[in-house]
């Protein structure tokens, strides 16, 4: 392309951005609501509540997932994921403006970000190391340290002082090329991908209707995202190199592809647009392009307005699972104080009842006593390596998890599940006081509502 500096006759018109601006508010002076004060409550609950419990049964250990303060606080997170050269960072350049700037990502024909890039809000133009932000431990990517320093120096942090950033951070991710084995990348990319996946508020899956190459690593991607259907948003970008009659063809190939990778009752929304600042080809559909643009705007802005009731119910999802666990623990525990005699081998006693907990009724016993949910039990596979590391010995009963000050720390996640986060639900002008979330109406441990509301 010329430099600059060169103004050139034949340079591409540029469309009116208006519609984004007014779509995303970026004008709009947000008054700093109750948001942080919101934020403090529900690291404190997480703290007081939850935490004691989690750390006490090394709930870490079976799911790899600590919640650390960065994630409890940081903004909601859109993933940009799909194979290479479909215009992924152009796109993150559109949405901020960033083309013919200092600031904008680097795109082109060839595949060119080799690295997972995270857009953030911050004063001024910066770029930081992924060693760095691996290490600052307020940020919430410090649990990417596990994977490697192959991985670190493939993570690129770029803040910049822009409107919407201040709302949502972005993340750009090496493109999918179908004939690359992951070994060459140096580092676990499936891996990586899988913890960004798990974090995301919204996830954009790009593709170039010039190219679909529905290969292995794309089936793969879809395998990671099951279960995240409902954040799952399908761009089919650059639809203005097509003709109509061509376009529709490919969109229906499309979804012959990856019906079999999202077996959904309801599937994605794809959206059909040129997410980039230039004009549109001649013979386009402009009204249904813009159209389409502006739900694709409008369905970033519902995550950010729904970002604290998705964090609330988040952190509520995650006390289920540890409460649970921590009621599993239990009562393998029991079971085994109740099977020892004086005379018997504690490693062969305990052997057998990880071998085999239904014959001791062991989750069964959980599901009878306390409401949880069937659907909420982790996998008895699970226990035999969590027990592999942690002895059943390391652990206490519930019931001595009381003190005199702190009470019990069963009847603390309790609290927290029934009533605290509900209440702090209905104080972020939800209205009133969901009843959804209450222990009388469907006992402590059902089954998480969605923490996205379908638009």
């Amino acid at each position: 392309s010329p430099p600059e500096e060169v103004e050139d006759a034949s340079e591409p018109i540029k469309r009116d951005r208006s519609h984004l601006e007014n779509t995303l508010k970026l004008n709009e002076d947000k008054p700093a609501d109750e948001v942080s004060g919101v934020l403090q409550r529900l690291r404190k609950i997480y703290h007081s509540s939850i935490k004691p419990l989690e750390h006490s049964y090394r709930y870490n250990e079976l799911r790899q997932h600590e919640i650390t303060d960065g994630e409890i606080t940081s903004k909601p997170m859109v993933l940009f994921l799909g194979p290479w050269s479909v215009g992924k960072s152009s796109m993150i350049n559109y949405l901020l403006g960033l083309d013919d700037t200092p600031y904008q990502l680097y795109t082109g024909a060839e595949p060119t970000t080799s690295s997972f890039t995270v857009i953030m809000h911050g004063p001024k133009l910066k770029t930081i190391e992924g060693i760095v932000m691996a290490a600052d431990s307020a940020r919430s990517f410090s649990p990417l340290e596990k994977f490697g320093q192959n991985f670190l120096e493939k993570l690129i942090g770029i803040e910049v002082p822009h409107k919407l950033l201040e709302r949502v951070t972005f993340v750009d991710t090496p493109g999918i090329i179908e004939n690359r084995k992951q070994q060459e990348r140096g580092y676990p990319f499936n891996d990586v991908c899988q913890w960004f996946i798990d974090r995301a508020d919204l996830i954009f899956v790009v593709f170039d209707p010039t190219k679909l190459d529905v290969g292995l690593e794309l089936e793969m991607l879809f395998r990671q995202l099951k279960g995240r259907e409902s954040q799952i948003r399908i761009i089919l970008n650059k639809a203005d190199s097509l003709a109509t009659q061509e376009l529709m063809r490919v969109y229906g190939a499309l979804f012959w592809s990856l019906a079999p990778l999202i077996n959904v009752t309801e599937p994605p929304r794809v959206y059909v647009s040129s997410f980039w600042p230039h004009e549109y080809h001649p013979d386009t559909h402009r009204e249904l392009f813009l159209k389409e643009e502006i739900s694709l705007l409008e369905d970033l802005n519902q995550v950010i307005e729904n970002r604290m009731e998705n964090k609330i119910a988040f952190i509520r999802q995650h006390a289920i699972r540890v409460r649970i666990h921590a009621l599993l623990v239990d009562r393998y525990l029991q079971t085994y104080k109740d099977k020892m005699t004086f005379f018997s081998d504690g490693e062969l006693v305990f052997r057998d009842i990880v071998e085999d907990p239904d014959r001791f009724f062991i989750f069964k016993s959980i599901l009878a006593k306390t409401n949880v949910s069937k659907f909420d039990l982790p996998n008895r596979e699970a226990y035999k390596d969590f027990f592999g590391i942690n002895p059943i010995t390391s652990f206490k009963l519930l019931s001595q998890q009381c003190s005199y000050m702190g009470g019990c720390f069963l009847e603390k996640i309790e609290k927290a599940i029934t009533r605290e986060l509900p209440d702090l639900l209905g104080s972020i002008g939800l209205g009133k006081k969901p009843n959804v979330l209450s222990c009388d109406v469907t006992g402590c441990g059902e089954t998480p509502k969605n923490r996205y509301r379908k638009p």
